[in-house]
């Protein structure tokens, strides 16, 4: 679905990423750690083409990303800024079916089946304004949805929520995952919702030029739930291991 070879990225002079190869197979739940400011975001930016990559190269569905591409989707932590508050949650979330020429009937329609899939059934009319955090969140990846992507990419989506809603759209993810099968690229700084959430867990090293410190596949059983997955012992063994990389990282010389 998506590899990334050699692809190194700057700000001007400053190095953020450095020769960084990876694959990510078809339906895959990969999950991106690491220190602060070693270039998470700045990945995902650039895997979805926001960013030009000024060396190596990016592949989605075999096809070279040089823009933002069809079949993608983003999912922001500044959900207040993602969403357009003149415009009805139902309308913000049929917003990218009017490219694919659907008429309103239609794009209607599929805003309020995919509302009604994240928990919002009968909030269409409303405005983002007049919702919680948790509820803006889940408008946003309820438009993210609606087209039905091939790719998710998802930047700590749910890092400004309090530990509830948290963890109830960590489950909403899940389900999608296993039902759409979709590819999802979660970038999040934590460690815990990394290992609960990923089929694999990578670490990226501090900048400048990061690159891949850790890579960790995640064998935890498919159905997950908050209070026994986190309580296996397997989960608590993952959790120290890209835990320790993390700290190591963080704290190395120069950093």
């Amino acid at each position: 679905m998506l590899e990334l070879h050699k692809v190194s990225q700057r700000y001007g002079d400053h190095p953020v990423l450095r020769d960084l190869t990876l694959t990510v197979p078809d339906g895959e739940l990969l999950c991106v750690v690491g220190p602060s400011g070693c270039g998470k975001s700045t990945l995902l930016r650039t895997i979805a083409g926001l960013l030009p990559t000024p060396e190596g190269e990016i592949t989605i569905d075999g096809a070279l990303v040089t823009g933002v591409p069809d079949g993608l989707a983003v999912v922001f932590q500044d959900y207040g800024r993602s969403l357009f508050p003149w415009l009805s949650v139902r309308e913000n979330v049929a917003l990218p079916l009017r490219r694919r020429g659907l008429g309103r009937a239609e794009r209607r329609a599929d805003a309020e089946r995919i509302l009604d899939r994240v928990g919002l059934t009968g909030a269409g009319h409303r405005h983002p304004w007049q919702l919680s955090g948790g509820m803006q969140q889940r408008v946003a990846i309820a438009r993210a949805l609606v087209c039905r992507p091939s790719l998710l990419l998802m930047d700590e989506p749910f890092g400004s929520l309090d530990a509830q809603t948290r963890e109830d759209l960590e489950d909403l993810l899940l389900e999608v995952h296993r039902t759409d099968d979709t590819t999802i690229v979660f970038v999040t700084h934590d460690i815990d919702e990394s290992v609960y959430l990923g089929d694999r867990v990578i670490a990226l090293s501090p900048g400048p030029g990061s690159h891949v410190a850790l890579d960790l596949p995640v064998r935890l059983p498919g159905e997950r739930d908050q209070i026994g997955t986190r309580g296996l012992r397997e989960f608590v063994e993952l959790r120290a291991e890209v835990g320790r990389t993390v700290r190591s990282s963080a704290s190395s010389p120069g950093t």
